[in-house]
Parts: C-alpha cells; sequence; structure tokens
C-alpha cells in the first residue's frame, strides 16, 4: 500500500477541491460537485464560489436561491448548507439522525425539555403553521407556545427547524440583502418530495470524490453521521496509508497529482468545508499552526492558504459605500516573498467583493 505524505494529500484534495486553478464550470455545478457548501455565515459560499470559479458573479449565486435551484437548510453536520435543490431533497433524509442527535442532546433546547412530548404532534402543528406562510423562528414559537402549554416554545421551534426537512428562504442568503432567517420546508418551497430511500454508498463516493483521499472517520466528520466504516467496507476502493498509518480510501479511477504540484495563493471564506470536512485536518493546518491558534479561532474567520497551507486570517471591513479595507492577520511571521504572493489575491478579492470602492490591503502581525 503507497503511503502518501502530508504533502502528497494536501494537493491531491486541493486538485478536487478546484483550488490549484480555477474552474469554468458554473455554480451550480460546483456547488453539487462539493456536495454542498457551509453557508451558515448567509454570504460566505459567495467567496468559496469565488476562489474556486474563473466568472463568478454574486448575481449567479443569488439567481439559484431566487429561482429555487439551490436552497440553504440543515444538513451536514447538523448545520446551515447551501445545496442544490435537487442534492438537498436527494441526500436530506441521510442526516436524518445527525439532526435527531442535535435535538435530542442540545444542552439548552433538548434533553429534558423534550422528556415525554408527543413529537409527531408538535411537528405536525409546526407543519401546518409552514403550510400557512413561511415562518421566522419567533412566529413558529408563537404557535406552538400555547399548543404545548408546558413546554419551552424555542424548544419546540427548534425541534420543528431540525426534525422537519426546513430551510431558510430568500432573501436570506441573497448578496447585498439580509433579514432574519425565514423557515419552510423543501418539499413545500420545491414542490417535490424528499427522498425516502437515498444511497448512503451514493454519499460516500460523492465525498470522496471532492475531499478524499480520506478514511471512514474524516468521511463521519464531513457528514456528521456514524458507522460510516461499514459503507466503506463493502465498496470497491483503492487504499493508502497516511503518514500516522491509518488507512485512506479513494475512488479507483482517480490519479492523485504530483507532490510538486504547485498551488495558488487562495482566500477562503469562514467555515470553509474545505477546513471542514477531515478528522484530521493537518493536511491544511500543520501542527505548528494549531500551537498558535485554536481551530475554532481559525474556522471562523477566513483562511489565507499560502502554498496549500493556512499561513493567515483574512476579514473584510467595509467603510460605509466608498472604501473596504482586507485585514490579513498572519499566524506566524510573513516573510517578505509570502506577502508579495498574497497580495495580490488580496486586491482580487476586493474587487470581487467591493467593486465600487477604494482598496487597502492592511497586514497585522
Amino acid at each position: 500500500m503507497r503511503t502518501l505524505t502530508l504533502r502528497a494529500l494536501n494537493r491531491a484534495t486541493l486538485h478536487r477541491q478546484w483550488l490549484t486553478e480555477r474552474h469554468t464550470a458554473s455554480a451550480l455545478d460546483a456547488i453539487e460537485h462539493l456536495v454542498g457548501m457551509q453557508a451558515q455565515s448567509p454570504l460566505a459560499p459567495y467567496v468559496g464560489l469565488w476562489t474556486r470559479l474563473t466568472d463568478f458573479t454574486p448575481a449567479e449565486l443569488s439567481h439559484l436561491l431566487e429561482s429555487r435551484q439551490a436552497v440553504r437548510g440543515s444538513m451536514m453536520r447538523a448545520t446551515i448548507h447551501l445545496a442544490s435543490s435537487r442534492d438537498f431533497l436527494a441526500l436530506r433524509a441521510l442526516v436524518q439522525p445527525r439532526l435527531e442527535r442535535e435535538v435530542y442532546q442540545n444542552q439548552a433546547y433538548g434533553r429534558h425539555r423534550l422528556v415525554g412530548l408527543d413529537m409527531d404532534a408538535a411537528l405536525h402543528a409546526g407543519l401546518t403553521r409552514l403550510k400557512e406562510s413561511p415562518a421566522t423562528a419567533a412566529q413558529l414559537r408563537d404557535h406552538l407556545g400555547p399548543l404545548f402549554p408546558d413546554r419551552d416554545p424555542a424548544s419546540l421551534a427548534h425541534a420543528v427547524r431540525c426534525l422537519l426537512p426546513t430551510i431558510q428562504i430568500p432573501p436570506r442568503g441573497i448578496w447585498g440583502k439580509g433579514g432574519n432567517p425565514t423557515l419552510t420546508t423543501a418539499d413545500l418551497w420545491l414542490d417535490s418530495p424528499i427522498d425516502a430511500t437515498p444511497s448512503i454508498d451514493a454519499l460516500v463516493l460523492r465525498y470522496l470524490a471532492a475531499y478524499g483521499p480520506a478514511s471512514p472517520a474524516d468521511a463521519q466528520t464531513w457528514s456528521g453521521l456514524t458507522h460510516l466504516t461499514e459503507v466503506f467496507d463493502h465498496l470497491d476502493l483503492r487504499s493508502y496509508a497516511a503518514p500516522n498509518g491509518r488507512t485512506l480510501y479513494d475512488l479507483p479511477h482517480i490519479s492523485l497529482p504530483e507532490e510538486d504540484l504547485p498551488v495558488p495563493v487562495r482566500f477562503l471564506p469562514e467555515y470553509d468545508n474545505l477546513l471542514l470536512s477531515h478528522a484530521d485536518r493537518t493536511r491544511f493546518i500543520p501542527d505548528a499552526t494549531r500551537q498558535h491558534l485554536a481551530l475554532t479561532e481559525i474556522l471562523t474567520r477566513g483562511s489565507v492558504l499560502h502554498d496549500g497551507q493556512v499561513t493567515a486570517l483574512w476579514k473584510l471591513h467595509r467603510q460605509g459605500k466608498k472604501s473596504a479595507v482586507v485585514e490579513i492577520a498572519s499566524i506566524a511571521k510573513l516573510p517578505r516573498p509570502m506577502k508579495s504572493a498574497i497580495e495580490p489575491e488580496a486586491h482580487e478579492l476586493l474587487k470581487f467583493a467591493a467593486p465600487d470602492a477604494a482598496h487597502e490591503i492592511e497586514f497585522l502581525t
């Protein structure tokens, strides 16, 4: 079995994440290739698509959401994901066990607050309200509270949000717009049923196509599901050895790129799936980086990849409509050549995110 270095893993995953070169594909194709994109920060997928595609504009994703070709709803890891509408309908039932754990094990809304509750009745009441019209969490609480007066309305609304296949409808997630999350169910919004018999095998194969080579533990971290070793065991997969000796799996028809493949600087948004989808993240986040910053601090801010590694964090500040600043905070001291490599891509980010503003780049030490 071939042993892969961290650099080989890095290049392999960056290549299939469309981060070694921008692709000419459509935004919808990219979203489906990535099997959805983390979207709890509503505008993060716009940056995630810009950094992967050649001609992407915010209007393209806004149109997908407004025309109901894409939706934002609870999916992998019980978090809000941007997915194509057909993927949401096809895959949503697979992640139901993770969403059930989110409800019943949640410290704030679950556990003792739901003991003895007739959950079927609560979900029926929630669905009845959503059939009337899309609703905010506050409107769900106002509807459910009087029907279950001995229960916490917030816990009831949280259960409805997670256990029904809910999505957040526009204008939430639309570039340049905002508003509180307003919910309905995917089948109501899309006038099409959720697939009741989805394929877990197909989900694992698609994960490997976008995130491999990877282990069952990696796939479980990405999806929030459990017992995926059994799925890996019966699929026809190629095996590799990781640097730590763990077995990694991949699709047998995919060849790995060369370890010395040059990779450009890339700006990732907060919570980008690249950094969320492996139990072992050392292929992108070296141990030395983790000694400087906690993982949560890395994930909750934008990341700068230099030579395929997280080397800095970034944040965009708008100063009214006239100016925009990208602050780049180095994790360790950035040599001048590294800054020189990062700066042009920072200018491209500003041209994408704030095309009509004056631009400034500030490196923080």
